[in-house]
């Protein structure tokens, strides 16, 4: 087996990969990364013609694997357009939202351990969609756990909170009731690309923050933020920004948002109603 990254080679060291027949073997597999990401016409040229003609040894199995992104010359569009035709061409979009949920929950599953909701959804909006990071997370968490439930602070240990201020700012807006702003944030999160379910387990979690915060509050209003980031492990900033918050709302307000935000999770998850329309309902009748 042989693996060709086309961006970091000459184009003669791809040609001639693919045109070599085995040693000493009945068969070769070739694998070829990041063809598409190519911006020399001539060559992609010249493939184009061989996957046309089926030109290739018989004895040679060639993979074309695409994970960068794609040149804007031509003739990288009209390469794709003929591998996708291929019988055995398939695609495996990175998994998002309620998708990598259960994926991850399944998986945590299948390897005989479990996880509770917070950990679930911290998890799944801190570790992205880096599934090779994620996958040996997991093992790292069930080895750590040795048959308990993970929980928060487990998943605290290994990952850090990722901090993202538009989407502290789009919770801040939500809270104080600012509708106009909470609406404008959210659209502008999806304009930049950011799936809604991942969206959703953000705002979830900076919810659950608030709620653990004005707990803490109650019991000590002479906490300071870095004393409270403490007690409870969560990030530094995250409490910074958060204390005047937990300052400014009971208890029993904070809890009745995320009563709203419970529901309209369960009614996605449920099929009942499409995520993107509950979530912008959801603003706007705050």
């Amino acid at each position: 087996m042989v693996f060709v990254d086309a961006t970091k080679v000459d184009p003669g060291k791809i040609l001639s990969e693919i045109s070599s027949a085995p040693f000493l073997a009945e068969k070769r597999m070739i694998i070829i990364e990041n063809i598409l990401s190519l911006s020399d016409k001539e060559f992609l040229a010249d493939i184009i013609r061989r996957v046309e003609a089926d030109s290739f040894p018989e004895t040679n199995v060639i993979i074309f694997w695409q994970g960068e992104n794609k040149s804007k010359v031509k003739e990288a569009d009209l390469l794709e357009k003929l591998l996708v035709k291929i019988k055995y061409a398939k695609d495996f979009p990175l998994l998002t939202g309620v998708h990598l949920t259960q994926w991850v929950k399944s998986e945590i599953a299948t390897r005989g351990g479990n996880i509770s909701s917070p950990a679930l959804s911290f998890l799944v909006a801190n570790a992205g969609g880096e599934m090779w990071v994620l996958n040996s997370l997991l093992d790292q968490l069930i080895a750590y756990k040795n048959g308990q439930e993970i929980d928060l602070k487990a998943v605290g240990e290994f990952l850090d909170e990722k901090v993202d201020d538009n989407v502290f700012n789009m919770v801040n807006a939500i809270v104080t009731g600012n509708k106009k702003q909470a609406l404008k944030l959210l659209q502008e999160q999806r304009r930049l690309g950011e799936d809604d379910f991942k969206l959703f387990g953000l705002i979830i979690w900076q919810f659950r923050a608030l709620l653990s915060l004005r707990d803490l509050f109650e019991n000590d209003d002479r906490l300071t933020s870095d004393l409270a980031a403490q007690k409870t492990g969560l990030n530094p900033f995250v409490v910074k920004k958060s204390w005047p918050l937990v300052k400014n709302f009971t208890s029993h307000q904070l809890k009745t948002l995320y009563q709203g935000i419970i529901e309209t999770d369960l009614k996605a998850k449920t099929g009942q109603a499409d995520l993107s329309l509950m979530l912008d309902l959801f603003v706007g009748r705050v």
